[in-house]
């Protein structure tokens, strides 16, 4: 019996996808329909896998109920940027280390909803270089972007947040080998509370 050709060896696909997408490529890859009485999120990805089809599908990227960034195709649009406080930062907790990129790695709440930052991830995948505001690229890209957004915020249905427990324990950086480097934080007392999550 011959292996369908998505298990094939050697195959690379560029679809961008979310997790969000697994339910759905699966329904259709049992030959099932999703629900119709709810709105699904995820996309069915079976095309791009079976016959290399791309879909030039939206990811959205939220902090707490804030719309942060967009990725469409090979663009990456940044509403708002903050990496961490300047607090955290002066007592040694670096969110991005070694990835500071002047006027996007910030440490206070930044908006760019008017202009927002655009990256090119295939030419720039660490978003270090944003396209000019001027360029004829920038102006193009925002075109597409901009009627995605609207769509996407009209269409939203306000949900009951799921992760809404905050935890300091949690938020505490020590990565393998801040011994050496005397980089550890003392972790606090774990006590998870309900809460919203600053953003």
């Amino acid at each position: 019996m011959a292996l369908p050709s998505f298990l094939l060896p050697k195959k690379v696909s560029h679809q961008l996808g979310s997790i969000m997408d697994l339910f759905t490529t699966s329904l259709s890859l049992a030959g099932l329909e999703p629900p119709g009485d709810r709105v699904i999120d995820g996309l069915d990805l079976l095309p791009a896998m079976l016959q290399g089809q791309l879909m030039e599908r939206p990811i959205f990227y939220y902090r707490g109920n804030t719309l942060m960034a967009v990725t469409l195709g090979q663009y990456k649009a940044h509403f708002w940027t903050w990496t961490n406080s300047w607090e955290e930062f002066r007592q040694g907790v670096d969110f991005c280390p070694g990835q500071n990129v002047s006027g996007v790695t910030t440490h206070t709440q930044e908006e760019h909803t008017k202009l927002p930052l655009i990256f090119h991830l295939g030419r720039d995948p660490g978003e270090r270089y944003p396209l000019s505001f001027a360029s004829t690229e920038y102006l193009n890209v925002l075109g597409r972007i901009t009627p995605v957004v609207q769509q996407h915020q009209e269409a939203l249905v306000p949900g009951q947040p799921q992760l809404n427990v905050c935890n300091q324990a949690v938020m505490n950086w020590a990565p393998p080998g801040c011994e050496k480097l005397g980089k550890c934080l003392t972790p606090p007392e774990s006590v998870p509370v309900k809460c919203s999550w600053p953003h």
